[in-house]
């Protein structure tokens, strides 16, 4: 066994596989790790997801299980977690959530509650930042929409479209002709439907907290349609529970493999109005499935009309990494390609409401776009 730090590791030659190996080990069994992440958890909880994420790569579950368990008691989460005093002293974050989730399968349950009270602090916090301007920019940019241009008899709004048409009134007959006819939107069907597909890996927690909280506050908005699917080697469709946030935060599995065929192939189930519908797939497209069929897929919902939208990252990290050669090809299809920090999510979801060119608003916003040939 020559994983683990050791005073001759230098002259033992790893390779790319078992350095990563080494690395995860060393997060938690290295010398001096649990005191140095005990100290101060929430400065240490971005790279602990990851972790949590990478073991279940290398490792059988029976090992991963053990694992976690040692991280929950060398990290100091269950301490935290069963004393309240500690739990005031830590700043609860975005990525504190993300740990406590990856942890939520092994947590023993009289530290769940607990648990949840620290996840639903941190959902209100972030709903009171984000809500209000997606709920803005989502309702401006369907004003247009709910006013119906091309009514049916019974539907026109013969104010309005007397109001559009003084332009053309005819004095020698005395009325107005009716050029432009404004119709009352048609009610019992949603304007736009949208899908969030969601990659629950490691390495995307704090964008799967954040893609939570606003397919939350998208479902609360009834001119929306709004389906919430996450991923990793199965899929589950979590738009049931999105009346609470916490819910569906507790309804994922952070961690494990990714395969992005399956969700897409599920997702195309759920689109019934290609022309309606803005598809976003929020993940890093490391894809452990048939990467073939998977942009086939892709290539399939762009062909029937659906608005296609990639998240590389939805948090506040900066760069992100991720599959360089599938973001190309998913770009060179018309699928724009892009990592968004949460306050810019709003005006995204705006824009492709709208129907604005993707690529452009991103380039607009000083976003990286990736190109079709990188």
């Amino acid at each position: 066994m020559v994983l683990g730090k050791t005073d001759q590791q230098d002259e033992i030659a790893l390779s790319q596989a078992d350095l990563a190996m080494d690395r995860t080990l060393e997060s938690v069994y290295g010398q001096g790790a649990a005191a140095e992440r005990g100290g101060n958890l929430s400065a240490s909880a971005p790279n602990v997801a990851r972790w949590l994420g990478d073991i279940r790569q290398y490792f059988p579950s029976s090992v991963v299980q053990v694992m976690q368990k040692d991280a929950l008691e060398r990290l100091g989460l269950q301490q935290m977690l069963l004393e309240p005093e500690l739990l005031q002293a830590v700043e609860a974050d975005v990525h504190l959530v993300a740990t406590l989730l990856s942890l939520n399968r092994i947590m023993p349950n009289k530290t769940k509650a607990t648990a949840r009270q620290v996840v639903s602090r941190v959902v209100q916090e972030l709903e009171r930042k984000l809500a209000a301007p997606l709920r803005q920019a989502v309702a401006g940019s369907l004003s247009r929409a709910v006013r119906n241009m091309r009514p049916r008899h019974n539907e026109i709004d013969w104010l309005r479209t007397i109001r559009a048409n003084l332009k053309h009134y005819q004095p020698d007959y005395r009325t107005i002709v009716p050029a432009t006819r404004i119709g009352f939107g048609r009610k019992g069907q949603s304007l736009r439907d949208i899908v969030l597909c969601i990659d629950q890996s490691g390495s995307m927690a704090p964008s799967v907290v954040y893609a939570s909280v606003f397919a939350a506050v998208l479902a609360s908005i009834k001119a929306v349609s709004t389906s919430v699917v996450v991923f990793d080697t199965a899929v589950v469709d979590l738009t049931p529970l999105l009346a609470d946030p916490v819910d569906v935060l507790f309804g994922t599995q952070l961690g494990g493999g990714t395969d992005i065929n399956r969700a897409l192939a599920y997702c195309q189930g759920l689109v019934t109005r290609p022309q309606e519908t803005i598809f976003v797939l929020i993940s890093d497209l490391y894809e452990g499935g048939n990467n073939k069929e998977m942009l086939a897929r892709a290539a399939s919902l762009l062909a029937s009309g659906v608005q296609v939208i990639v998240l590389l990252a939805l948090d506040d990290n900066g760069a992100p990494s991720y599959d360089h050669h599938n973001a190309a090809r998913l770009a060179a299809m018309g699928a724009p390609c892009f990592a968004c920090t949460p306050d810019l999510f709003p005006d995204l979801m705006a824009s492709a409401i709208k129907r604005n060119d993707m690529t452009q608003w991103a380039a607009q916003a000083g976003i990286n776009v990736i190109g079709g040939t990188e």
